[in-house]
């Protein structure tokens, strides 16, 4: 047997695994998509065309959750990247030092999202949350009840972000070590020869060989970030006055809810080719594949 053909069946049971459980049910969800089908199993289907695609985008609700879930997105991507940038270049100047801290910071990534959402609840719940007190207590808030974290509707989609940010901070932190632990160390020393200082350094040579590594990280949790579900339905089910309703809690109540499983299928097509499309402007912005760093 050749190579090829050895390496093809080795691939054979993955490929089945994934044409069955991946490829049918993504070909059926769209094909559902077309046509207005009963709640009740087994039900009547209607052919409809695109008339489920003309509901949602006409939908006031889907046009909010798709806004809500782009700023929450974005909220929780670019905090993430940030801090996970910042932590990733401390560890790789502690070096060895930095072992048992990078074990500590890892740490969040082994909790559950609903455990993460149940604990920031408890964290930032109005009245008797323990974030208002301490803020109450170091004399920062005036009462424990001065910031409604949960149920003022102008801040509530920022408050269900900070578990999400606390929770996966971390993976960006890993994927970034990792990255930086690939970088070569004399491209690193002729760059501090040719007398460029630190944030020279970064901008110019640092960030640009990370790019792979940080396209990667970055549309990986962008993804997780716009189909954040359970988080949100924990701490307020998407209130207050739908505040933190984004895509997938729509979808989701569409489904069982409003007992629509085209619709439902629709928007999920919607948002499915629109984080391929990002995922794609991504790739070509970031990852650039044979660039140099300048």
């Amino acid at each position: 047997m050749s190579d090829r053909r050895f390496a093809l069946l080795l691939m054979m049971p993955a490929a089945i695994f994934l044409a069955v459980f991946v490829g049918w049910p993504l070909v059926k969800f769209i094909t559902d998509s077309f046509f207005e089908i009963s709640p009740i199993a087994g039900g009547p289907r209607e052919f409809v065309g695109f008339d489920n695609y003309a509901t949602a985008f006409g939908s006031e609700a889907f046009q909010n959750a798709a806004w809500r879930t782009v700023v929450y997105t974005v909220i929780v991507v670019t905090a993430e990247f940030l801090l996970g940038l910042a932590v990733a270049l401390l560890f790789t100047a502690l070096g060895r030092q930095s072992n048992v801290f990078r074990t500590l910071f890892m740490y969040p990534l082994m909790i559950a999202p609903v455990v993460a959402g149940l604990l920031w609840r408890f964290l930032l719940i109005d009245n008797f949350g323990i974030v208002n007190q301490l803020l109450f207590e170091w004399g920062i808030l005036q009462s424990p009840d001065q910031i409604q974290w949960l149920s003022d509707p102008d801040i509530a989609l920022f408050s269900v972000a900070l578990p999400d940010i606390w929770l996966t901070t971390s993976f960006i932190t890993l994927v970034l070590f990792a990255g930086l632990q690939n970088i070569p160390g004399d491209v690193i020393e002729a760059a501090r020869i040719d007398g460029a200082n630190y944030w020279r350094l970064l901008i110019s040579v640092i960030i640009p060989l990370l790019r792979p590594v940080i396209a990667v990280a970055l549309i990986v949790r962008g993804i997780d970030a716009a189909r954040a579900f359970d988080i949100i339905i924990i701490q307020t089910d998407g209130g207050p006055q739908g505040s933190t309703t984004t895509l997938s809690l729509l979808i989701y109540r569409t489904l069982t809810r409003f007992g629509d499983p085209g619709l439902a299928s629709a928007m999920g097509t919607v948002y499915l080719i629109a984080m391929l499309a990002v995922s794609l402007v991504a790739i070509a912005l970031i990852w650039r594949p044979g660039g140099n760093a300048r």
